[in-house]
């Protein structure tokens, strides 16, 4: 069994097979944290709940008697505010005199089979033989407020999850002003903090550095979670590499104001914490009420942060994106966007499908522009119905034109936003969001809906429905162009103003979770002006989120880098768009570190350009599922070599690999060699190019030599190669 409770010591021991979390029932009901990390084949870990002797500043823990236990020294599993323990708080909750001392203490536990689901929530998923959850309770006798820890344990896979629900035990009503999903105390390391950051056209890239005494973290208070910080963490030791050492993974299955929070402590000890951002939420619970917070993904690797990220990776791929399309194979697609963007009839799309069909390509989505008054981004958003002069017909003869030409046919839709401009807000201008007496601020020339009303989204939803069932629709990309400002609801009274960044969240989770239950064979690619919400939440609707609006491809290696520290390549939309700066081989090797499609006009390909993309559609078949199910890695790093990135992929069973180099700016030494990583060093590897066979650990441990032959053009600025092994 992966959850252990060992009733003599109170210990609980959770184990996947390669990691150990472990906690202690101590004197008085508190819940103090031993161990995470390698596993370990027993449990006599009570001592490593000692950190050292007391400290005269910190007060005695009530009912505990021993003078080397006290609360703001010892690791605490769930850490609460005011009741002694001075570092970050997990939990805190203002009782009916208005203070926020919150004591929670163990009351009891059980262990099921299985894993229930969040409600209103998207989460991980397990069928009863996959998983093992255990539930601790714990109880406020002040307030009567229980709070409820949930851990889910996929053994086979290294990974735990973490959420929590709070439940007015009570009489009287309560606000929850802090409720983390995840605490981890962790003991003295030196341990670096790696995370993604960004702006728009830059997301998820990847910064590291050594945690420092004090408070280090990364939030968002967008309403989104925003390219500016994504909802992953990683502690790593401060020698760890791709490939060796400690790494823990944290990342939240969440879409919304979020907050990760690292403090280390005078003894140099750091403490997790995980979950809704504090500082933008607050929620009253009324007698009987409960609260779920949204789930804590948990890795730990032994292997660096290259066997961290292939964990999540797998992980997710099988137990986090729901979709069919997970698992299904994706047509490949072109998009109108930047080849027409609002200049577009149905004529010009038929002559797109045309020309895409003569190239292999198997679906064309028609973007922004096809609704309501649509001619520029300033007007229309909120009246989804179809121009029909604009399109020289209706949606469904649109599509069966485009169909007759053996294309599928997806569309684009922005349903949180409204313009002005348009014939819905002239009708409601209430649904927009603003506080009252506040003037509207405009980005992109657009408010957001106030998605927290049942009646908005209802609205919202029966407008699509009413398209895609006219239709033959086959996939949506789901846009969001600007965050949230001047927040309010008109619906929520004063007291629950607090809750409307939460209830906004779970409001978009409704609508996704309508649309995609109403049509549940469409392809759904969610797109937050690029990768502005690129988060595990949004992957439980759609199996792939646009990574960026850049798609030069030098500038998109640090960006796809960067996303598959905790997210699988078949998640990460990646597309050959006209940009300029590289030639179109190296902007197809760099989109099919990806989903892989087309951005551009292919009308206007030159004939050798169209023979690049034959073969292009010839690779995205070949290497489909060595691609988006084998082993990727992270070889050479665009942000720590100036000159070159590598990368490969790895079939599960080893016996392919597809190995890419792109050359971001060519070296002084011409003499280039690397080593592969991944393979059986006992299988032979033909080489595809050359017919040269090397065994796995030639190929690993000695290398290759990348400098070419005698005749050999050396590889330029911007240009790349591909090399492809199979075993013998």
């Amino acid at each position: 069994m992966p959850i252990h409770f060992d009733e003599s010591k109170k210990i609980f021991k959770l184990d996947t097979k390669s990691s150990t979390y472990a906690f202690l029932v101590y004197n008085g009901g508190f819940l103090v944290h031993l161990y995470y990390g390698a596993k370990l084949p027993d449990n006599n870990l009570k001592h490593l709940m000692y950190r050292g002797w007391f400290d005269s500043l910190s007060p005695y823990a009530e009912g505990v008697d021993d003078p080397r236990f006290a609360v703001d020294i010892n690791p605490m599993e769930y850490s609460t505010n005011g009741a002694g323990d001075f570092r970050i708080s997990a939990c805190a909750v203002r009782g009916r005199d208005g203070n926020t001392v919150t004591d929670l203490r163990y009351v009891s536990h059980k262990i099921t089979k299985g894993k229930p689901k969040l409600p209103g929530l998207p989460a991980t998923f397990a069928k009863e033989n996959e998983a093992e959850t255990l539930e601790i309770e714990t109880v406020d006798e002040v307030t009567g407020v229980k709070v409820f820890l949930f851990y889910t344990v996929f053994e086979d896979y290294g990974v735990m999850t973490r959420s929590v629900r709070a439940e007015n035990g009570g009489k009287f009503p309560v606000e929850l002003e802090q409720l983390y999903s995840a605490c981890i105390d962790f003991p003295a390391m030196d341990m670096d903090m790696v995370h993604l950051y960004g702006k728009w056209a830059k997301e998820n890239t990847t910064a590291r550095h050594p945690l420092q005494h004090g408070i280090q973290a990364i939030r968002s208070k967008r309403g989104m979670t925003g390219p500016n910080h994504n909802p992953f963490l990683a502690l790593v030791d401060h020698t760890a590499t791709e490939e060796t050492g400690n790494a823990y993974g944290v990342n939240l299955v969440y879409s919304g104001n979020f907050s990760i929070e690292v403090e280390v402590d005078t003894r140099g000890c750091p403490r997790v914490l995980a979950g809704i951002d504090p500082e933008s939420f607050r929620w009253r619970l009324e007698p009987g009420e409960s609260f779920v917070s949204p789930e804590a993904v948990m890795v730990y690797s032994e292997h660096g942060l290259g066997g961290m990220s292939r964990t999540f990776h797998h992980f997710y791929l099988d137990h986090l994106m729901r979709s069919e399309w997970t698992k299904k194979k994706r047509p490949l697609l072109i998009n109108s966007w930047e080849a027409a963007f609002f200049d577009f009839d149905g004529d010009k799309l038929v002559e797109f499908a045309r020309e895409a069909k003569e190239l292999g390509i198997e679906m064309l989505v028609m973007d922004d522009g096809w609704f309501g008054n649509r001619f520029d981004d300033h007007r229309a958003l909120g009246d989804w119905t179809v121009n029909e002069e604009k399109l020289g017909g209706t949606l469904g003869e649109l599509t069966d034109r485009v169909n007759a030409l053996g294309i599928k046919f997806g569309i684009w839709y922005e349903p949180e936003m409204i313009n002005p401009d348009s014939d819905l807000y002239r009708a409601h201008p209430d649904w927009a969001i603003c506080a009252p007496g506040r003037k509207k601020s405009l980005s992109r020339h657009q408010c957001v809906l106030d998605m927290t009303r049942q009646d908005v989204r209802d609205h919202i939803f029966h407008q699509m429905e009413s398209v895609l069932s006219k239709a033959n629709i086959a996939y949506i990309k789901w846009d969001c162009n600007r965050h949230i400002s001047e927040a309010a609801s008109l619906e929520l009274p004063p007291e629950r103003q607090g809750e409307f960044f939460h209830r906004y969240v779970l409001g978009v989770y409704d609508l996704m979770d309508r649309i995609t239950t109403a049509f549940p064979h469409i392809l759904l690619e969610n797109c937050s002006s690029g990768g502005g919400r690129f988060d595990a939440g949004m992957m439980y609707y759609s199996p792939q989120i646009w990574a960026s609006d850049n798609t030069d491809a030098i500038e998109r290696l640090t960006i796809q880098f960067g996303a598959s520290l905790c997210y699988p390549i078949a998640a990460i939309g990646a597309h050959v768009s006209a940009n300029p700066r590289t030639d179109i081989v190296t902007r197809g090797n760099v989109a099919m570190c990806g989903t892989f499609g087309y951005e551009l006009d292919p009308r206007k390909l030159t004939p050798e350009e169209k023979e690049i993309v034959k073969k292009q559609v010839r690779d995205y078949h070949k290497y489909y599922d060595l691609i988006r199910f084998g082993d990727f890695y992270r070889i050479t790093s665009p942000t720590e070599d100036p000159f070159v990135c590598d990368w490969e992929f790895v079939s599960r069973d080893k016996n392919e690999v597809l190995f890419t180099r792109v050359i971001m700016r060519r070296p002084e030494n011409l003499y280039q060699h690397q080593r592969l990583r991944g393979l059986d060093p006992d299988k032979l590897y033909t080489d595809e190019d050359t017919g040269e066979v090397y065994s796995g650990a030639l190929l690993m441990h000695a290398g290759l030599d990348l400098s070419g032959t005698p005749g050999w053009r050396w590889l330029q600025d911007g240009e790349s190669m591909v090399k492809h092994f199979s075993a013998c």
